[in-house]
Order: structure tokens, then sequence, then C-alpha cells
């Protein structure tokens, strides 16, 4: 390797040495606490191994609450990218008033999740909540229904609500994807008398597939760590019913004090996340050959 192939590396060096300093002091700090005795102020009392792992994997609570951030994770990304898809198309044509409906389906984006939720829970308020009033005008309730009072209902309305804040962001993604598609192959197929359908399923898709799949990744991990909308509006409750790994990790650290076993839970968090990156990125290569 000359002078000149190693320049552009130099340069770049910097930013990789910077970035990779920021990634992974947290991660082998959070290892270090894992392995630790931690008090409640965060001071060390000696080291005792995997320890808090055993602990955390010996937690009932854990294994349950880990089930339902699969199912809330899976759930929220695929009715997200369902969604997403077909308005991302209607989005890519050109029709009247394309510029309004492009600003309001992403100006939910502009707004912080936190606020999101707390608007959600004013929303499903039992008392005063525009749910209810709505459903009742209608004759399609008798009496007002506590959305978060239990977790049959609780858990879907944050479903339901983790997909509608996630879908601006998506939109965007695949919107990226078919503004990159040549307009020549459809003006082609269009020639040839391919139908709208034949197009959608033989041209658009299968291009837009890599675009999918980085929207797929990319809200597995959003989603998979999101923290407001459980938070603010159940903490988890009632009963831990509706607990995912972030906030059973906030009250493991927060209000138990228990930061050697929190640290534990962030490590099987991350273990987790990649595991998924490099069998998804896999999967996804092998069908691209």
């Amino acid at each position: 390797m000359n002078k000149k192939s190693l320049k552009p590396l130099l340069y770049i060096a910097p930013s990789f040495l910077l970035a990779f300093i920021i990634i992974s002091y947290p991660i082998i700090d959070l290892i270090r606490l894992s392995v630790n005795d931690v008090g409640t102020f965060g001071d060390l009392n000696g080291f005792i191994g995997l320890l808090n792992y055993q602990d955390v994997f010996e937690d009932e609570l854990f294994f349950e609450v880990l089930l339902r951030t699969l199912f809330w994770t899976v759930s929220v990304v695929l009715g997200t990218v369902i969604i997403s898809v077909p308005i991302a198309l209607a989005l890519n044509e050109d029709f009247y008033g394309k510029g309004i409906a492009t600003t309001i389906i992403m100006l939910p984006w502009a707004i912080s999740l936190a606020m999101t939720a707390v608007i959600w829970k004013w929303i499903l308020n039992p008392e005063y909540g525009m749910l209810n009033s709505v459903l009742l005008s209608f004759g399609l309730i008798d009496e007002n229904i506590g959305w978060l009072a239990n977790a049959s209902t609780a858990f879907p309305m944050q479903i339901l609500i983790g997909i509608l804040v996630s879908i601006p962001f998506t939109i965007s993604i695949l919107m990226g994807g078919l503004s990159s598609i040549p307009r020549d192959i459809y003006e082609a197929a269009f020639l040839d008398g391919a139908s709208y359908f034949t197009r959608l399923r033989t041209l658009t898709l299968p291009l837009l597939k890599p675009f999918i799949n980085i929207a797929i990744v990319l809200n597995v991990i959003y989603v998979f760590n999101s923290f407001p909308i459980i938070w603010i509006l159940t903490e988890g409750g009632p009963s831990n019913s509706t607990d995912i790994l972030p906030t059973y990790l906030y009250k493991m650290a927060f209000q138990y004090g228990e930061i050697g076993l929190a640290a534990a839970v962030s490590i099987i968090m991350l273990s987790l996340l990649l595991m998924f990156t490099f069998i998804y990125a896999y999967v996804a290569m092998k069908e691209k050959k």
C-alpha cells in the first residue's frame, strides 16, 4: 500500500477514533459494572463475576418482560412497515395536494416522543379523554373505558401509538428509495403493456426491498429501546403488565438501586440487538446473492 492510498485513511482516522471512543467507553463501563457488586450510588464493592447475570436470569419477571418486549418490537415494526409502504407509494405519485399530504404525515416527526406520549395519555384519559368522548357520541360504547387501567387495553393501545409515531421516519426512508428508482424502467414497462400492479410486483417492490430492509433494522433498534411511550402512559403498570426491557431496566437502576443488575440487563439487550442485526444482515446478503 503506497502513501497515496494511505492519505484518505489518515484524514478520516481522527473521526473513526473519536467514534470508537464514544461508542466503546459506555459499553466497557457497562461490562465493568455488570461484573461487580455495585452500591446504590455507583460505588464498586468488589468483583462478583457473572453473578449479576445469574440473578437476572433467575428472575421470572425478566423472561415475561423479554417476551413482551419481543412481541412489542415485532408488532410495532411489522405494523409500521405494512402501513408505511402503501403510503410511501401513494406519496410517490403526482396528485393535487401532495405537498400538504406529505407535510401532514411527516409533521408528527417534529414532535418529541415524550410530548406525543403526554398527548396520548390525555386522549386516553377515562374521565375527560377525547377517545371516550368520540366513541360515546357515536354510540360505540355505553360508558367510559379506562384504556390504561389494565393490560388487555393498555398494551394494544401502546402498540398502536408506537406504530403511529414510527410511520413518518419509515416513510422518509422509503421515499428516498422510491426517488432513486429510474423512471425509464417504468416507461419501458408501461409501453410493454404492464399494468400498475405488475409494475409494482416486478419492479417497485424488488427495487425497494433494500430500503425496506434498512427501515426494518433501524426500526427494530429504535422500537426495542423505546422508553417514553410505555413509561409516560403506564410506567410499566398495572402490576408490571406493560413493562418492556427499557422500563424494567429503568426501575431496576433508579427505583430499586440495583445498578449492577441494570448493567447486566443493558448488556443482554445490546447482545440481542447485535445478534438480530447480524442475522438479518446475513439473511439479506444471502438472498441478494
